[in-house]
Parts: structure tokens; sequence; C-alpha cells
């Protein structure tokens, strides 16, 4: 059985890296100077940069609302909660131009948030727009880590510091957090990688300004693979060193790891 498991684990690893290496290397020694070129113009640097500061944010407000919400699906029982949980995964398995739609009705500028709130804030054609198809695209990695990380530990332990004078809050910022503090930063690592991957949510309700995916998009309409493929290569290696980084730090973070 060994065997036939480490058979299928390469066979997984080799469907994966040749897709991806045959394009980075085909790219890197076929055309070299396109790779350089699409790293050296302003409209695709910033087309990358947008993807990776609204992934950030999209992150961020993961982090705010998935959390607390982990910790509840974690913790207690109520009427409702398997259906809760479900709606909660429906952005995973709804088609993403779909969500986008349904994001537009909602945030567009005749939406139910987005039209009261077009003297304020815009979302269609803007930042706020792509954090929100980011976000709603993305919070279901966020929230069933921090669930998972939240069941991790042994509710025993905060009812100890609770009986020591500690408030819930208290229990829950200095015993429960630090302990699944592993299981949300894989999480936040899942959800921004998800976030800044998203194209078909975004290109409904933002289309501008471009993030490294529309734009790829766009570039391969308008002139082809050849100009399209060395933006994607540019996007796979900033966001791969990126990723590999935070993998790197998060192998090593052991002080709240479990015995």
């Amino acid at each position: 059985m060994t065997f036939v498991f480490s058979l299928i684990l390469l066979v997984l690893f080799i469907f994966i890296f040749l897709t991806l290496s045959n394009m980075i290397f085909g790219q890197l020694l076929g055309d070299f100077s396109g790779l350089v070129k699409a790293a050296g113009n302003r409209s695709v640097m910033g087309a990358i940069f947008l993807s990776l500061y609204a992934g950030f944010l999209a992150t961020l407000l993961a982090l705010l609302l998935g959390a607390p919400t982990g910790y509840i699906l974690a913790r207690f029982d109520f009427p409702g909660k398997r259906l809760v949980e479900s709606i909660i995964d429906v952005p995973v398995v709804v088609p993403h131009t779909v969500a986008g739609i349904a994001l537009l009705t909602v945030f567009g500028s005749r939406g139910l948030i987005g039209g009261p709130l077009e003297a304020y804030i815009q979302f269609r054609d803007a930042l706020p727009g792509i954090v929100v198809a980011m976000l709603f695209v993305s919070l279901p990695y966020l929230a069933n880590s921090a669930r998972e990380g939240f069941k991790s530990v042994d509710p025993r332990l905060e009812n100890a510091a609770r009986s020591l004078g500690a408030p819930l809050w208290k229990a829950f910022f200095f015993v429960t957090l630090p302990l699944s503090a592993r299981h949300l930063l894989i999480g936040a690592v899942m959800t921004w990688a998800r976030a800044i991957s998203e194209f078909g949510a975004v290109v409904i309700i933002a289309y501008y300004p471009m993030i490294g995916p529309t734009l790829i998009y766009d570039r391969f309409l308008s002139y082809g693979l050849s100009a399209s493929r060395p933006i994607a290569v540019l996007l796979i290696l900033v966001t791969l060193s990126i990723f590999l980084v935070i993998r790197v730090i998060s192998a090593g973070w052991s002080i709240y790891d479990r015995d």
C-alpha cells in the first residue's frame, strides 16, 4: 500500500510540477527578454502589486470575520449550526462568475448596499469592489481553518484560566488564540493565495483597475499567448516567492505546537 500511495504522490507531483515548470522554464529559456520587459512595465507591476495589496486587505477582513466565526462554530452548538456551516462553505462551490453577478446586485451602484453607500464608497470598478470579490471567494478557507484550530484547543485549558479569575476575553486572547495561532496563519496564507488568484468574481464587479489575473486575460485576448505568458510567469514567481517565505516561517513557528 505504501508503494501505491507513493506512486500516486509522484503522479500528483509530476502533474503540478510539469504544468508550472513547462511554462516558467519555457519563458526563461525561450524568451527571457520578454520576462524582463514585463518586469519593467509599470502597468504590469502595478497590476501585480494591486493583486497583492487587495489580497492582503481581503485577508485582514477575513481574519476579523473568520476568527470569531470559527470560535463560535468550534465551541458552541446552536439550532441551525449545520446550515450556517453549509452557507459559509457555499462560495467555494459557486461558479465565480455567478459570485461576481451576485456581488454586483449587492454592491453595484443600484445594489442593496452599494446603492445607499454610493455617495461615500464606490465598489464598481474600484478597489473596494476587488476586495469584496476576493473576500467572498476566500473567506471560507479562513473560517474553516480557524474552526479546526479552536477545536484542537482543549476547552479545559480555557476553563482553568477562567477558574483562576480570567474573564472569557482574556482566556481567549492569552490561551486559546496563541494555541490555535498556527491554524490561523495557515488559513490566512490560503486565504491570501486564493484571493490573489481570483478572476471570475473580480472581473464582473471590477474589471478596472486591473489586477494581475485580469491583465493577463486582457493581454491574452488582445495579443495572444506571447504577450500574456510573461506576465503570468512573473505573477507566479512573485507570489510563489512570498508563499515559500511564509511557509518557511510557519514551519519554524513551533512555540505553540501541541505535544
